[in-house]
């Protein structure tokens, strides 16, 4: 499967800053900026600055930023799913994971991860995917937010809802591990049924439990 990635860019002005929102990038473009000190959701700054940057030189993987003065401030992947979970074993070239969105602190509550979806669904090449994530509420902010797990995932769902993402069941024991966590998912236009009908054979491998 080819995967045609068109880079686009824009300027929007925030109560904290006034940010670029741009990509698909490439590796060199990450490796330029500097990593917020805030953004420790996953790994240590550093860390998932490298990890950015492997996922930007995948062939299927997509970098979306948002940078102030220099300085990544949010950003959200794309990319085939982990080879060791469930989502991988059918091997879809056309399945996406939207594995991570994250957003420092000081510049949450503006909008910015709604910011970056839209600009990553800009390229008319996502309709050409499955894009798919999944939710568990040990990654979310609870403790820096303030909020309980359902308040938190009531944004998660807003925030991937505005491009299009809906809440999808499935027997997957992580997800299925609290009530909270969940499965979201984007059907591209130009999916075909044999696609759709394999994910849903993926999201549910335990129908004698039903």
């Amino acid at each position: 499967m080819e995967h045609k990635k068109t880079y686009y860019r824009e300027e929007i002005e925030k109560s904290a800053g006034r940010l670029l929102i741009e990509g698909p990038v490439s590796p060199e473009r990450v490796a330029m900026l500097k990593m917020d000190e805030g953004l420790t959701a996953f790994r240590k700054p550093r860390d998932q600055q490298k990890a950015l940057e492997e996922i930007a030189g995948l062939p299927e993987g997509r970098i979306i930023l948002a940078v102030h003065n220099d300085t990544i401030v949010g950003y959200v992947t794309f990319l085939y799913p982990d080879p060791m979970e469930r989502w991988a074993q059918a091997g879809m070239e056309d399945l996406l994971e939207l594995g991570a969105i994250e957003v420092t602190k000081c510049f949450r509550h503006q909008h910015v991860g709604e910011d970056m979806l839209m600009l990553a669904f800009r390229d008319d090449a996502m309709e050409n995917y499955i894009v798919f994530t999944t939710e568990y509420y040990w990654h979310w902010d609870l403790k820096g937010t303030g909020l309980d797990v359902w308040e938190y995932r009531k944004i998660m769902e807003k925030v991937m809802s505005s491009v299009g993402l809906e809440w999808f069941a499935t027997d997957d024991p992580e997800i299925c591990a609290h009530p909270a966590n969940c499965l979201m998912a984007r059907i591209g236009k130009n999916i075909p049924m044999e696609s759709v009908q394999t994910f849903d054979r993926i999201r549910f491998q335990n129908r004698f439990m039903y």
